[in-house]
């Protein structure tokens, strides 16, 4: 396609467009052209876009079709008619995304934690490093499990949600920095291996793995998947393929972002885990069931649902047209 001698065809009819949606009252006539010149104007850029991929002219041609479809819609689509696709599209597409960055980022933290967790179990020098017989006692013994029951159910299951999907959205957004997310998950590593490394070397490794199991299964799940989130936003802009910088991390922005809204209601629900069954009189067994059963549905809706949105089409980002132009053009 010649693009330049379409332009030269076309100008008149586009520019018509921009006016007629630049006018704040239009008659009938006017209407009805303004339908008239946004179908045109569309049918030129799927020409556009299909024959010559992503060009000036088209990115020119979007921000017109935008402005006019604004125009007689009046209004973009309603929060609650987007929320389908949302939940059943775009966010789990955008986990399907991380899965492979979400098991070598489990794998390393695990990795670290053992090393850590071994290393204080067994050496006594290590764990005197954290405080004096007496004091690592009185952890063991009440304060780790006091932990879960010494305030009202309802009170630490907002506290603990808050703080940890503050955590998770910290990670992706600063995840563009390259070392937040590392440091924020070796820390994490560090403070679980130790401490249960501290209630291994006093024999208690069955108090620390029953009171964790409960709600540590779908919450360090989504510690991590945040992780892996905030790490593939780094990674767009540093291997960004055949897109430049700038569109490969506004892509991957919006969509990995997605993320964060799902990690949030995974992290409510652990939260609603950790403030009500994990410090319960419930068996242990039905304790850890409930973790379970969280956890599998969390991964099935990540990587069964997510897979059926991924062959579908689906990135995590918005469409196009919310998405908008990927260049600056001038008109």
């Amino acid at each position: 396609m010649d693009l330049d001698a379409l332009r030269a065809v076309r100008e008149g009819e586009w520019t018509r467009l921009d006016a007629l949606s630049a006018n704040s009252r239009l008659d009938g006539r006017e209407s009805d052209e303004l339908i008239l010149r946004y179908q045109d104007g569309a049918a030129d850029l799927s020409a556009i876009t299909t024959t010559a991929g992503s060009q000036a002219i088209g990115d020119r041609l979007s921000v017109s079709l935008s402005k006019a479809r604004m125009r007689f819609t009046g209004a973009g689509r309603g929060l609650f008619s987007q929320l389908p696709a949302f939940f059943l599209l775009q966010l789990p597409a955008a986990l399907y995304r991380v899965r492979w960055w979400t098991f070598w980022v489990a794998l390393a933290t695990v990795v670290v934690a053992l090393i850590y967790g071994t290393w204080a179990a067994n050496d006594p020098a290590v764990r005197a490093t954290f405080g004096n017989d007496a004091d690592l006692r009185r952890l063991v013994d009440r304060e780790f499990t006091n932990y879960y029951s010494e305030n009202p159910a309802a009170s630490f299951a907002s506290q603990v949600w808050t703080n940890n999907a503050f955590i998770a959205a910290q990670c992706i957004a600063f995840g563009i920095v390259g070392v937040y997310v590392p440091l924020i998950l070796l820390q994490n590593a560090m403070n679980v291996g130790i401490t249960g490394g501290v209630l291994v070397g006093y024999g208690r490794a069955d108090t620390f793995f029953l009171y964790i199991a409960p709600h540590g299964l779908l919450e360090l799940t989504s510690v991590f998947v945040a992780g892996a989130a905030g790490l593939r936003i780094f990674w767009s802009w540093i291997a960004p393929g055949a897109r430049t910088r700038g569109q490969a991390l506004a892509e991957d922005g919006r969509a990995l972002f997605a993320v964060a809204v799902g990690l949030a209601i995974s992290l409510f629900v652990s939260g609603i885990i950790e403030g009500f069954v994990t410090g319960s009189s419930l068996p242990w067994p039905v304790k850890i069931g409930i973790g379970a059963l969280a956890l599998a549905a969390f991964l099935f809706y990540m990587l069964f649902v997510g897979r059926r949105a991924a062959r579908a089409g689906e990135t995590g980002d918005v469409d196009p047209f919310t998405a908008g132009a990927k260049r600056i053009v001038a008109e």
